[in-house]
């Protein structure tokens, strides 16, 4: 916050709290960026110092000037009471659930989870005794008839990082916490930037810094914002499995942040047109992207999103998988690989199929995501066409 000249503070718009946000040059000798604390053992001046934990960093576990700096920037730019940085995304979701469950409780997740998500539901927390009910994304208010007296948390992902169904955020926030329930959001694809999670009702937001944060792919990061009620039980649960981030990736965090909304809105804008042109496109079926108004989700989208991201998938046409394989292989620009928000475009096949118990998952044709990146889009398209052709080329066999 900065002050006026009445001395009362102001609030800063998204894209100049993103450069300004995390610094204190006069604390750092003037130096724009906050440097890299690197460090485990911290010195007390005094054995009074000590016992009393008179200063803001104790150990390296819990945290370096680093670290904080981004914490407290991520805070301002959520909206948040507090931030917990972790080492991934994955940790990121675990440091979350880990804070809302017990012994014995009952978990809420969206059956359009990313699957790690699922994993550690089931392979882990399920250990201890806590059980795990997925359910229908477009369940909107309704999921009230699933929360029981055991229920701990619900966990919302919108829209789902491979389908892409948009939830009724307000609606299953508004259901869980008239209950109690801790309502937690995976926001990666939006970031606060497109989608503002404490303020739609969330208590605890997730976000895999490795994608937009980053936008470079060369660092993991993880973070969770908590609202003031679930702030300390954040920090409480951070501090007990020391789960920190390397102060070297907090710092390129950091440095990624002061470009993000510019790149954010860039890919959004790219990937948009892309989609469009994909959705004319004879080869496919369909393409989920919310921004678009065939979108079953459009509506909520519009009325809860400010803007829309780089990642969207399709649904090809009936086609043998080797030929879509071959479309896939053919393109030059487009990384096959997981993750996204990078600078570079990628594109991932997938099938939720396996994995779908709440609901069923069951397109025309193979599906695949993609996720743009800065490339200039018409020599995306240009490439995408490319792929196309050898999709076709594997259809008509070869010449006689």
């Amino acid at each position: 916050m900065a002050s006026d000249e009445s001395g009362k503070s102001r609030k800063r718009r998204m894209a100049t709290l993103l450069t300004q946000a995390g610094r204190a040059p006069f604390e750092h000798f003037g130096f724009v960026n906050p440097p890299v604390y690197r460090g485990s053992t911290v010195l007390f001046p005094t054995v009074a110092d000590l016992e009393g934990l008179r200063q803001p960093y104790t150990y390296g576990t819990k945290g370096t000037p680093t670290t904080r700096a981004l914490e407290e920037a991520w805070s301002e730019i959520a909206g948040a009471a507090d931030t917990a940085l972790v080492p991934s995304g994955l940790a990121a979701i675990a440091l979350a659930l880990l804070t809302a469950t017990k012994a014995g409780a009952h978990l809420l997740v969206t059956d359009s989870a990313y699957s790690p998500t699922r994993a550690f539901c089931d392979g882990f927390l399920a250990r201890f005794g806590v059980t795990t009910e997925y359910y229908d994304p477009t369940i909107g208010s309704d999921v009230a008839g699933l929360i029981r007296e055991e229920t701990t948390a619900v966990l919302m992902e919108s829209p789902g990082s491979q389908s892409m169904e948009i939830q009724d955020v307000p609606a299953i926030a508004a259901a869980a916490r008239a209950r109690g329930v801790c309502v937690i959001i995976d926001n990666t694809w939006a970031t606060p930037l497109l989608f503002p999670p404490h303020e739609r009702g969330c208590d605890l937001a997730i976000e895999a810094g490795t994608k937009y944060l980053s936008g470079h792919s060369d660092i993991l990061l993880g973070l969770v914002s908590a609202n003031a009620k679930w702030a300390k039980r954040l920090r409480h649960t951070f501090n007990l499995f020391a789960m920190g981030a390397s102060p070297d990736d907090a710092s390129l965090a950091l440095r990624g942040m002061r470009t993000m909304a510019l790149r954010l809105k860039e890919q959004g804008r790219a990937a948009f047109d892309v989609a469009q042109w994909l959705e004319a496109r004879p080869e496919v079926a369909r393409v989920l992207h919310p921004a678009l108004p065939s979108h079953p989700g459009h509506a909520l989208w519009k009325r809860d999103f400010s803007g829309s991201s780089g990642v969207f998938s399709i649904i090809l046409k009936p086609t043998p998988k080797q030929a879509a394989e071959a479309f896939v292989d053919a393109l030059e620009l487009f990384g096959i690989g997981f993750s996204w928000g990078g600078y570079e475009s990628l594109v991932l096949p997938f099938d939720c199929a396996p994995y779908r118990t709440a609901t069923r998952w069951a397109p025309e044709g193979p599906a695949l995501r993609f996720s743009i990146g800065l490339e200039d889009v018409a020599d995306l398209k240009e490439d995408l066409e490319a792929g196309f052709a050898r999709l076709r080329d594997c259809l008509s066999g070869p010449a006689e």
